[in-house]
């Protein structure tokens, strides 16, 4: 895993520990080829200096971050914007950034709310293996 921060791209933050997370990472992996995606976990050390980096709060782990330069998109806009750059099918979700952010985030915070009781929960971070793992941040 690289012990350094690249720049050159959007990463992912997540619940490390988050089955749905988890799930969400394993979903973006097969439709990112070109590996434009870096991943960290939000409890990590890597993770936390991110956020502190870019003004984000430590404190709210429930949601999905998206860092692409000077940019941080959480929650709806992070789930939009990893859809803009996946491309596709997956640009339709472009269009859903003109809807209110409040009603957005609301439906984003009420399944980040029942995630765990849902979809359950890791005792550890999640260690990714064989051809992925580079993309992994440590």
């Amino acid at each position: 895993m690289d012990t350094d921060v690249p720049d050159d791209g959007p990463i992912v933050l997540f619940d490390g520990v988050c089955n749905l997370c988890h799930g969400f990472v394993q979903f973006l992996i097969p439709r990112d080829p070109e590996g434009q995606f870096r991943f960290a976990s939000l409890q990590s050390d890597v993770g936390q200096r991110l956020l502190a980096e870019h003004g984000l709060s430590d404190r709210d782990l429930d949601s999905v971050v998206l860092l692409e330069g000077d940019e941080a998109y959480v929650k709806s806009d992070a789930v939009i914007r990893i859809g803009q750059l996946l491309g596709g099918v997956y640009r339709l979700l472009g269009p859903c950034r003109f809807l209110p952010r409040r009603f957005r985030d609301r439906a984003y915070d009420l399944v980040a709310r029942h995630r765990y009781r849902l979809f359950g929960r890791k005792e550890q971070c999640m260690l990714p293996t064989g051809n992925v793992r580079d993309r992994f941040l440590e």
